[in-house]
């Protein structure tokens, strides 16, 4: 008769080395845990900055007219009266339900502060994409609202509420067909727009539109309130 099987002795696990504080060992344990943490804050904040991105163009892309470009005048005009006041009403509905004698909430607080940074930037000098340049805005129709990178290979101009009549270009576009468009010997020199005397508003339909609208979406720009 065979002898019964002496069960498995259970492995023991293997005790986790301790290293002296001050020892090499931790010290390169240590290096290599922060480079850990500096490549995740990384990739949090290169996603975060995809989204702004992604948001900021998409609001451009509903200010395209249906066909043409816009002028000048209507770029500022979306921009002064549509971009910059879009939180208005959540601005007023925080005070409205502030108490008396109370502070400000914490999101009243950051949408005024994101208000007046964003008028800031748009009285210095604001870059935008060029929605006064037909190739530029035809292939901006060809976006697919998901992909930043392919912005980048369009035209931009500076614009600001100071001069409304000069943009600035700031980046020619790296697109072959904006390469191939028509010659801009002046590009790096101020453009001074058409003008309008009466701005219509079916070749700016976002004019039009509530400011509601907007403000659920660009909000992502500066993360959770």
């Amino acid at each position: 008769m065979a002898p019964p099987k002496q069960p498995k002795k259970a492995k023991s696990q293997k005790r986790e080395k301790l290293f002296h504080p001050q020892s090499r060992k931790a010290d390169q344990l240590a290096r290599v845990q922060l480079r850990k943490s500096k490549l995740a804050d990384l990739t949090k904040a290169r996603n975060k900055k995809h989204g702004q991105q992604v948001d900021l163009y998409s609001f451009f892309y509903h200010a395209m007219p249906p066909e043409g470009v816009l002028c000048l005048e209507d770029l500022h005009s979306i921009i002064r009266d549509v971009w910059l006041p879009r939180f208005d009403s959540e601005i007023e509905a925080e005070k409205a339900a502030r108490r008396k004698g109370r502070p400000k909430s914490s999101k009243e607080q950051k949408l005024e502060d994101l208000k007046l940074r964003e008028a800031e930037e748009y009285r210095t000098g604001l870059e935008v994409i060029d929605l006064t340049d037909p190739t530029n805005v035809e292939l901006f129709r060809q976006w697919d609202m998901k992909e930043a990178p392919f912005i980048q290979q369009l035209r931009f101009i500076r614009i600001c509420s100071e001069t409304p009549d000069v943009a600035i270009l700031t980046r020619p576009g790296k697109h072959p067909f904006l390469a191939k468009s028509k010659s801009t010997t002046n590009e790096n020199e101020a453009r001074v727009s058409e003008g309008v005397d009466d701005m219509d508003t079916d070749e700016a339909p976002l004019l039009m539109e509530p400011l509601e609208r907007f403000s659920s979406t660009i909000m992502a720009m500066d993360g959770p309130l």
